[in-house]
């Protein structure tokens, strides 16, 4: 099974259905993209977020986990905000932990991550933010 990028069609789909989303490699600096997305998705969207980060106990008032696995709750879409290197040790923890999909940032694409993604059975998005697709589409 080989990965193809999902049309606007199926990335609405994916938004409207999801509702937890982890964001791995959250920053609590206000100029980082992580930063401004999930505040952004905090106030616009009707997703429940989960922070992941193991160096921080917090960002936008909200728990920070040190790892992907230890969050008690379904996982719908990982979100990645990491360098692309670092992306197949996310994908394994995402499907250790059953998430549905992965999504990776914009500027951020992994070939391992499509085809092993892929393979699982996950959804998987690469090169799109998610706040600029949620803005547009749902």
């Amino acid at each position: 099974m080989t990965w193809s990028a999902p049309t606007n069609a199926d990335v609405k789909a994916l938004l409207e259905k999801s509702k937890n989303v982890a964001i791995v490699g959250i920053s609590n600096k206000e100029d980082r993209a992580s930063y401004q997305v999930a505040k952004w998705l905090q106030q616009n969207s009707h997703f429940n977020l989960f922070f992941v980060n193991p160096v921080i106990d917090e960002v936008l008032d909200q728990k920070t986990y040190p790892s992907l696995t230890d969050i008690q709750e379904e996982i719908d879409i990982v979100d990645v905000f990491r360098k692309a290197e670092d992306c197949p040790s996310v994908l394994e923890k995402a499907i250790a932990i059953g998430a549905k999909s992965i999504w990776l940032q914009l500027g951020i694409t992994n070939d391992e991550v499509a085809a092993v993604g892929t393979e699982a059975g996950l959804e998987v998005v690469m090169d799109r933010c998610i706040k600029i697709d949620y803005a547009n589409l749902i």
